[in-house]
């Protein structure tokens, strides 16, 4: 007799709701408001006017962009279905199982913030943005602290071309980011004991590193809710929690950021958060990873497979805990 064992994520195929119908809903739902958002949103452009009116993504153009053969993977794309309802998103919970709350943040207008030890302090739309810098899709791994891994195709633009749109000062040293913050929407921000907002922080050098990115997209089109809509942070080397969602501001500064999980667990998680699989999490190994969407678990690999493009940021810094 063969016994299923089903992964922790999957439900029953009858109790899935389709795609078209789970999104034509939510449109529906969004054109209801059309007219109210659209006043309140006041000066903030025609392109989020028409999102608002129709309930269409106004980049929705831009995608799918064009693959960078630099950034590919010999391991098998994990499949939307599964990443798509298996995600971490505090702001809207400490279970896997958010993708529907998480639909009830407002993406449009949606503003950033770029601040501190720049020459171009601005505050801008991400419409208007994410046209400044050519999009590109990149397949890259991700490793949760957790110890569960997926492969997925980001598209967006490297981290190191915001940077110099924000022109740094040579005195700047780290870039701060953080996350919107509404309660009223994201329930999860209701639970006082932590410190909203989510505030996440990396150096210049890791910055500019060729990796880091900045994700506006995922599978051929424009991040969905769950994923960190509209923009995120994807910095492969590191665990997913150095990934900031729904980022609101950037600041350049010289002063290092205490990041989220840092000031929730200072013995669990630190700045560097470098994946390494000699290096246990306080409560578990990290010797190994099971891939999303399956039973199998792989080895670990040092900076998840990336060792080769980033270990040489961390030279003279070996007695700092690089590696949690």
């Amino acid at each position: 007799m063969n016994i299923i064992h089903r992964p922790e994520w999957s439900i029953p195929e009858r109790e899935a709701t389709p795609e078209d119908v789970f999104f034509n809903r939510r449109r529906f739902m969004k054109g209801v408001g059309a007219v109210g958002l659209g006043l309140a949103a006041g000066g903030t452009g025609l392109m989020s006017s028409a999102f608002a009116q129709d309930g269409k993504d106004p980049t929705l153009n831009l995608y799918p962009a064009r693959r960078n053969a630099e950034f590919t993977l010999k391991r098998k794309i994990t499949p939307e279905s599964v990443t798509s309802v298996y995600n971490n998103f505090y702001e809207f919970g400490s279970h896997k199982r958010i993708f529907g709350a998480a639909q009830a943040l407002k993406i449009r207008p949606w503003a950033i913030t770029i601040d501190g030890m720049v020459d171009n302090p601005q505050t801008i739309e991400f419409d208007d943005l994410v046209r400044k810098i050519p999009l590109q899709e990149r397949v890259y791994r991700h490793r949760c602290v957790e110890a569960w891994a997926m492969a997925v195709p980001w598209t967006g633009f490297p981290l190191a071309e915001l940077v110099k749109y924000a022109g740094p000062q040579n005195s700047a040293r780290y870039i701060r980011f953080e996350t919107f913050k509404d309660a009223e929407v994201a329930s999860g921000q209701r639970q006082f004991w932590y410190p909203w907002p989510y505030i996440e922080g990396v150096t210049i050098d890791e910055a500019m590193n060729e990796l880091a990115f900045v994700a506006t997209g995922i599978y051929s089109k424009p991040l969905l809710k769950q994923y960190g809509a509209p923009v995120r942070l994807v910095m492969p080397w590191k665990y997913g929690f150095k990934s900031i969602k729904s980022i609101v501001k950037m600041t350049l500064t010289d002063q290092r950021p205490v990041s989220f999980w840092e000031k929730v667990g200072p013995g669990e998680y630190g700045f560097w958060a470098n994946v390494n699989p000699k290096v246990p999490h306080a409560r578990w190994s990290q010797a190994t990873e099971r891939l999303l969407g399956t039973d199998e678990r792989v080895p670990t690999q040092l900076f998840n497979g990336y060792a080769e493009q980033v270990a040489h940021l961390y030279k003279g810094l070996e007695g700092q805990n690089l590696y949690r």
